[in-house]
């Protein structure tokens, strides 16, 4: 089968908004086994892990139970499989997508950390600037877009192919509504980001492929972390007949919400039942030590970090937690594990044809793309971070 190519400039640029998403890479993605073929890492000695210095900048902070919750676990899982100490890593939550995040970055410097970790996509003007001043010090920006045009070999971005897990997550809503004799499921959005609209619809086509009539409305809630809002627009998806609400929002509000109203909920980024232990069926999750540990092991050993780097279910860069199976559909975790197999595979491809979708470029053009039978389209392999931005029919973008 031949691959769709994504359409190039308008891909990229769209791709970059993303904030907790991402953009470009000028390779398939290489798996830490392998070395990177993007532009030459700086020359350098290693670092000796006694004296390592790590830096986290985060827009958030573990409370929120949701993105920063889940990277920061992979933090503490990287010190540990590294044999690090816990005082070899400095922390900056609460960081905004503004000029404080180059005070971070400045405190980091001065601090002595060696690579620096951003997290959000609005850091990664600062963390480039950075990197162009300070050629001996790694910056690795989660989501981001800049590093692969920047020209600079100690600047790079990283994601993970969390559509595959939210496939996956989809397969246990579409079998829950069908249990229920439901159709109608919704979702949370955070912002009509690529990363959130590939999440989404990776979500309904999971959903889709165990129960063909499901349709899908989604509000936007143009906030990452807002429990408040987030649990505003369950309600509202939820009084609009959606039996099965997900979610890409921060926050276990939309756990809670269901709960309360006797419906269903996919969760994303942590383990929401024991928020929602009458409603969550499951979550989409990602394991950053992955990358985390791959990218520092760079640093200690003086190699060569790519300039992006992306990696999924295989390689257990994203995963589900486990299923609820006290509500969960009769047959759920074997359906799930029959197309995690093909998947991992290759047999079976998120995105594939007949599939149609129409989106607005970052310019504000509107585009669309067919993706013929036998075909699909390659989802975070020319870059890190997702770039669908499509809408497809079945899904319904409500106004808030």
């Amino acid at each position: 089968m031949k691959k769709v190519l994504a359409l190039v400039l308008s891909l990229v640029l769209l791709a970059a908004l993303a904030a907790c998403g991402g953009t470009p890479a000028t390779s398939p993605s290489p798996s830490p086994s392998e070395p990177a073929s993007a532009p030459e890492q700086s020359a350098a000695a290693g670092v000796a892990k006694e004296d390592l210095k790590i830096g986290f900048i985060h827009i958030s902070d573990p409370s929120d139970m949701g993105y920063t919750y889940n990277h920061d676990l992979g933090t503490w899982a990287m010190v540990e499989a590294l044999g690090l100490r816990e005082d070899q890593v400095i922390n900056k939550y609460n960081v905004g997508e503004d000029e404080a995040c180059a005070t971070a970055i400045n405190e980091l410097i001065e601090a002595g950390c060696q690579i620096i970790f951003a997290t959000s996509f609005g850091h990664g003007d600062y963390m480039k600037e950075a990197a162009a001043a300070n050629p001996d010090i790694e910056f690795c920006h989660a989501t981001g877009s800049g590093a692969k045009d920047s020209g600079l070999p100690n600047f790079h971005n990283y994601f993970v192919s969390i559509y595959e897990a939210r496939y996956l997550a989809g397969i246990a809503a579409g079998m829950k509504l069908k249990e229920l004799g439901e159709t109608k499921l919704g979702y949370v959005a955070a912002y009509p980001f690529a990363e959130v609209i590939s999440g989404f619809t990776a979500f309904y086509l999971g959903a889709k492929s165990v129960n063909p009539d499901v349709t899908m409305d989604v509000i936007y809630t143009n906030s990452w972390h807002d429990p408040v809002l987030e649990a505003q627009v369950a309600q509202t998806l939820i009084d609009g007949g959606c039996k099965v609400i997900s979610q890409h929002s921060d926050s276990t509000a939309p756990a809670t919400t269901a709960e309360n109203n006797n419906v269903f909920q996919v969760g994303y980024n942590a383990d929401m039942i024991s928020a929602a232990p009458k409603a969550s069926l499951i979550s989409a999750r990602a394991d950053w030590s992955i990358y985390l540990k791959y990218a520092v092991q760079c640093v200690i050993d003086g190699t060569e970090i790519p300039t992006d780097w992306c990696q999924g279910l295989s390689e257990g860069a994203v995963y589900l937690s486990p299923l609820n199976t006290a509500i969960a559909a009769e047959g759920t975790q074997e359906a799930i594990d029959k197309a995690a197999a093909a998947i991992k595979d290759g047999s079976l491809h998120v995105f594939a044809g007949p599939l149609t979708g129409t989106g607005t470029t970052f310019s504000g053009e509107t585009e669309t793309i067919e993706i013929k039978e036998g075909d699909w389209f390659e989802e975070s392999k020319t870059q890190s971070a997702p770039y669908w931005f499509y809408i497809i029919p079945g899904i319904n973008v409500i106004a808030n």
